[in-house]
């Protein structure tokens, strides 16, 4: 019974309520007898005939204009101006249809609104043909500021071509480089989507996607969820009015992608306590962004107006006036457009422009609205074109040619954040065109999605997102060990250059990471296979990044600077050479010599014969070998048992001198330096020996599916697979030593570690060559690449890389070997020995050849 008296009374409060808001309506004053009238265009609520929010303040501001006119005494030949309104659905045809069936019972001067954009063009082709101005207090769309297609039309609100441009700067302040645009397939959201669009493209900023919100189905086109958690930006900017935005929030809200992890920006404000409660936490941080008054950037605004038009609303419609700081923008908007006629109009028939007051509102009148014609349009457009004055929403004034009011874009931002109250939009920024954004007040603080006062990133954050890690690698980039937990379970440990790396990245962006060790059976580029196919969300190992690899995945940035080297046992045993230390001279040099020796031997025969006693009563024969003799002993340094005597004799041993001078000291460089690199030298020097055949390539060992293999296969082989396969880093290092393959490609990082610390009989031949880089395999577009490469970028700067790269690439734990010796040994100098064996055995054969008489007896 309770219950049913409870219903009865809200019932009756209800029917009360709808009776007040219709003698509202009716207790504004009117005077039907006039024939200037002033229309009003107002939008009702979303598939209803309800007034909004809009539609109620903008109304009243309109009517206050009109009235503060006639208190003003402002008339037009005598009679006050006017007003006739009507409601619109948001449809086209339904406005005209409206304005059309008061226009034909009416004289319209001048039209107020239309509210909505998709109206506008329709209303502003009408009001062309009869020729009166248009002017809307809240329609944006960027194409309508196009003055040769709606040369009637004129708008108070800021267009989009400046709302862009306030929504850039913004992003730009909080340093955001992307975002999603959610838009109303109508002209006002296509064209301000498309707007802001080419604003973000021109200036180097990204709109990741663009969704529609459609306006017949009132639903998202396509899955919210999936189209948001699958985009790499976190920003997501609505562009539709303040109906349709409701809807837009309250479908984000259950799927779940509104607050903490993105952030929201709306074009339109709402109610937020309309909302459940049970989502206030995901609404806060919100930002709405809307246009403004001039009140708000502190510029100046005419104050007796705006507090004239208050007292009005509050006198004639109290039920519906709110705090003043709680009127509609677009209302302040509507009483300027309203107040901008009026004006126009009081000048257009003072008696300065018309001498008959009467003759400046004549009409050519019609029961078909589209067959009236106002007489003197042109006059009244130049009117409007050179009319300024100060406003309720600040400095009013028009252009030739313009159909956006000059100097008056501001806007201001406003935070939802939580209050005891609910959920309230808090002023934090404002703006101006002139003055950019900035703080409303001193004391104003953004509170960010997740109740944070931290700026969020336009970028998709890693932070509590659970990735499944495809570790790859060995020592000592990856190393494996069981150990026993406390709770005596056998766990696999891993330690390295990429566990410790994935620590570094997990305390810096707060993943958690879930690793997994692939089979081995696997090649590197069937792993990469594996990140495209989303069976791991990233892949880290010793991974070269080339260009093959990015055409099926994506990389990060370096984590690994390297290249490629040769690897091969110790250098074998050279072929010993008896008669190597005659190859410092070539065999024409040593020809030369000796002739060189054997000339001037005669020579000295000829000089010395006569006068030298140790040549006197000599046989021709012994002449000519202590001639040689001398030659020799001079050439070589060790000097002869006589001296020349002729002047002719010691001018060619100074000749002699001079050549031994020079000969002995090449010898002596060239003999050592040739038998120095003879006991050094490898099989080959480097990769150029390898392009050039000097080894087989059957005995080169290349890991199979590899970038080493990449390399080879266009460097190299030309395509052709001849090498010796190798299936893992284990299988090239038992090919090596059992002597399988001569050589190995490996990458240099690896392949000293291993030489330095594990098999310490290896070495390294030549220079390195195809120089890269390691980067971490994630799918190609992965939301979280820039937030991963951020990271790792800032561990290079800050040196924490090359940290970790000392740690584990440069230690040495094989036996310090001594210094290469460069002593010759006998099998350099072995020649020598046997020809200083000949001169022996020929000497004890000359010596008994001399003593064969001695020897007989």
């Amino acid at each position: 019974m309770i219950l049913l008296k409870s219903i009865h009374w809200l019932f009756v409060l209800f029917i009360f309520e709808q009776f007040n808001i219709h003698s509202v309506k009716a207790i504004w004053p009117s005077s039907n007898s006039s024939n200037i009238q002033l229309l009003g265009l107002f939008p009702d609520a979303v598939n209803t005939t309800d007034p909004t929010e809009l539609s109620i303040h903008s109304r009243a501001m309109f009517k206050a204009a009109v009235l503060l006119s006639q208190q003003y005494n402002i008339t037009i030949g005598g009679q006050f101006i006017d007003w006739q309104s009507t409601q619109t659905s948001g449809n086209a045809i339904d406005a005209i249809s409206n304005t059309c069936q008061i226009m034909s019972a009416s004289n319209i001067i001048g039209i107020i609104g239309p509210a909505f954009s998709r109206e506008t063009p329709i209303i502003a082709d009408l009001a062309e043909k009869i020729g009166i101005p248009v002017i809307s207090y809240s329609a944006t769309d960027p194409e309508l500021s196009d003055h040769k297609a709606y040369p009637s039309f004129y708008r108070i609100v800021p267009s989009d071509n400046a709302a862009a441009l306030a929504i850039f700067q913004l992003f730009i302040r909080f340093n955001w480089t992307s975002c999603i645009i959610i838009y109303q397939n109508d002209a006002f959201g296509s064209d301000g989507a498309k707007i802001i669009n080419e604003a973000f493209v021109k200036n180097n900023l990204t709109v990741n996607n663009m969704v529609v919100f459609d306006i017949v189905t009132l639903r998202i086109r396509g899955n919210l969820m999936n189209i948001l958690t699958s985009s790499s930006t976190r920003i997501v900017l609505v562009w539709a009015s303040a109906s349709y935005t409701s809807l837009i929030v309250q479908e984000a809200l259950d799927s779940d992608v509104v607050g903490p992890y993105f952030t929201w920006i709306l074009s339109s404000s709402i109610s937020l306590n309309s909302f459940n409660q049970t989502f206030y936490s995901q609404l806060i941080g919100m930002l709405t962004v809307q246009p403004t008054t001039a009140l708000v950037v502190n510029a100046p605004i005419n104050t007796t107006l705006l507090n004239a038009a208050y007292d009005l609303w509050k006198k004639y419609e109290p039920e519906t006036f709110p705090e003043p700081i709680n009127v509609n923008n677009y209302a302040l908007f509507a009483f300027d457009a309203t107040w901008l006629l009026i004006q126009s109009l009081q000048q257009l028939c003072s008696a300065s422009i018309i001498n008959s007051s009467l003759s400046c509102i004549s009409f050519t009148n019609s029961s078909f609205c589209f067959q009236c014609q106002f007489h003197n349009s042109d006059l009244f457009f130049d009117t409007i074109n050179n009319m300024a004055f100060l406003g309720v929403s600040g400095h009013v004034q028009f252009v030739v040619n313009r159909t956006d009011r000059v100097n008056g874009s501001y806007y201001f931002a406003q935070n939802a954040q939580t209050s005891t109250n609910g959920m309230n939009s808090v002023p934090v920024l404002n703006y101006s065109d002139y003055n950019g954004w900035q703080e409303y007040t001193e004391t104003s603080v953004i509170i960010w999605p997740g109740t944070s006062l931290v700026l969020p990133s336009s970028n998709a954050k890693l932070d509590g997102i659970t990735l499944r890690i495809g570790l790859v690698g060995s020592v000592p980039y990856t190393i494996s060990n069981i150990i026993t937990n406390q709770f005596g379970q056998n766990i696999t440990n891993y330690t390295g250059y990429l566990p410790d790396l994935i620590s570094l990245l997990q305390t810096r962006l707060g993943f958690i990471p879930n690793i997994e060790i692939p089979s081995v059976n696997l090649t590197r580029n069937e792993l990469m296979e594996a990140v495209a196919n989303g069976v791991y969300d990233i892949l880290m190992g010793d991974l070269t990044v080339t260009a093959a690899r990015r055409e099926i995945v994506g990389f990060s940035s370096s984590i690994f600077d390297t290249s490629t080297i040769i690897i091969m046992r110790d250098t074998p045993d050279v072929t010993i050479d008896l008669l190597s230390f005659l190859k410092p001279f070539s065999r024409n040099l040593w020809l030369l010599i000796l002739g060189a020796m054997m000339f001037a031997g005669i020579l000295i025969c000829l000089f010395e014969r006569e006068e030298n006693e140790a040549l006197r009563n000599r046989s021709i024969i012994s002449l000519c070998t202590m001639g040689m003799w001398y030659c020799f002993g001079n050439l070589t340094g060790c000097g002869v048992d006589f001296n020349v005597t002729t002047a002719a004799g010691r001018l060619l041993t100074a000749g002699l001198y001079i050549l031994s001078i020079v000969l002995l000291a090449s010898y002596t460089a060239n003999l050592a330096s040739d038998l120095t690199l003879l006991k050094s030298k490898p099989v080959i020097s480097g990769i150029d020996d390898i392009k050039s055949g000097k080894m087989p390539y059957n005995r080169l060992g290349i890991i199979t599916g590899s970038s080493l293999e990449d390399y080879y296969l266009r460097e190299i082989s030309n395509g052709k697979q001849n090498n010796y396969p190798l299936q893992s880093v284990d299988d090239l290092f038992d090919k090596l030593l059992n002597g399988v393959v001569d050589a190995c490609f490996l990458d240099t990082g690896l392949a000293e570690y291993l030489i330095n610390n594990v098999y310490c009989n290896l070495t390294l031949v030549g220079e390195s060559f195809d120089e890269g880089v390691f980067g971490i395999v994630a799918s190609k577009q992965w939301i979280y690449q820039q937030d991963l490469d951020v990271a790792i970028l800032s561990l290079r700067e800050e040196g924490v890389i090359d940290n970790l790269v000392a740690k584990w690439f440069q230690t040495t734990n094989c036996p310090a070997s001594s210094e290469t010796s460069t002593a010759m040994g006998i099998d350099s100098m072995g020649g020598l020995f046997l020809i200083f064996g000949v001169f022996v055995i020929l000497s004890f054969i000359l010596f008994g050849w001399t003593k064969r008489l001695l020897i007989k007896k």
